[in-house]
């Protein structure tokens, strides 16, 4: 397990290379869900995403001597294109393992940022089968997209700043959760020592992606899942790792329709002026499928990531 300590260290290694993302808010969206709303714009992060965090933090936490072959991924895409930047700037070379059906803006992105780039079908036994065969061949190291310490580390400094935005104390945090990479990192920061108070710590998911509420649920993880769901970031099954840390750290998950992750995409682009991807839309749509668990709260959203492709538009 890793504490607060390790992702307080994560910061100080990536802090060099990584944006401190805006707090956004609107009037308009807290009128209209009767919550008070602050949104961490991780879309403004390098690579568009957070996983710049992670990748940063575990590239930069290898030794010279660990990665003579360079670097290797699955990916939806953020990740992948997050780890080929981030192994850019130590100089390796870097394989990112993709779903052939991923969104073209993702792709070209690991393309841009000097990944070699082999495709998959779309399923994780075939993510992990590819890039277990490509590591025999290669000999390259392994970078997990979430189920992996340093890289859990390095999403929850998204939480680690959040915190020390914040002028005053929040009722929620709430995340996004595909792998669980920040959701399990941001809710070591918010159950931690170092925040005076203890707000509860909710997971989004789609209902077409929901092996992590499944699993939490249940207190069993799955590890075979067959996603459905526009929200393209979501669709990893919840790692090994992060799903002890959610099971012991994390209030609740709860789930959104397609059709509310949609509107609620719709909303963030038209209120707070950003593009955000469906992935990063979903903690809202959760809140509109059930705003009276939320009236009267203060509630922090990290928004994840801003890549899509703008010619295929869910609306």
């Amino acid at each position: 397990m890793i504490n607060v300590s390790q992702i307080k260290d994560a910061h100080e290694r990536i802090k060099p290379y990584i944006h401190c993302t805006p707090i956004l808010k609107s009037t308009q969206l807290n009128n209209l869900l009767g919550c008070e709303l602050f949104f961490k714009a991780e879309n403004l992060q390098k690579v568009g995403a957070f996983k710049a965090r992670g990748a940063c933090n575990a590239v930069f936490s290898l030794s010279d001597e660990s990665v003579p072959h360079g670097v290797i991924t699955h990916s939806s895409g953020n990740h992948g294109a997050a780890l080929a930047w981030a192994s850019g700037l130590r100089g390796l070379p870097c394989t990112v393992v993709m779903p052939k059906n991923s969104p073209q803006a993702k792709i070209d992105a690991v393309i841009h940022y000097g990944a070699e780039l082999v495709f998959c079908e779309s399923n994780m036994r075939a993510r992990e089968l590819t890039v277990t065969n490509l590591i025999n061949q290669s000999g390259a190291h392994l970078v997990h997209p979430y189920d992996e310490y340093e890289v859990i580390a390095g999403q929850g400094t998204a939480a680690l700043e959040l915190f020390t935005q914040l002028t005053y104390p929040v009722d929620v945090v709430m995340a996004p959760i595909g792998g669980g990479g920040l959701l399990s990192g941001s809710a070591l920061v918010a159950k931690s020592d170092e925040i005076n108070y203890l707000p509860h710590v909710i997971g989004a998911e789609p209902e077409g992606a929901k092996d992590a509420w499944q699993g939490f649920k249940s207190g069993e993880r799955i590890s075979q899942f067959s996603p459905e769901t526009i929200a393209d970031g979501l669709r990893a099954t919840v790692g090994l790792r992060n799903f002890k840390i959610i099971c012991n750290q994390v209030d609740d998950i709860l789930l959104a329709s397609e059709e509310r992750i949609v509107e609620a995409m719709k909303l963030i682009w038209s209120r707070l002026k950003v593009v955000v991807e469906p992935s990063a839309a979903v903690p809202l749509a959760c809140i509109m499928e059930e705003p009276e668990k939320f009236y009267g709260q203060r509630v922090a959203i990290i928004l994840t990531g801003g890549n899509l492709d703008l010619d295929q538009l869910p609306w």
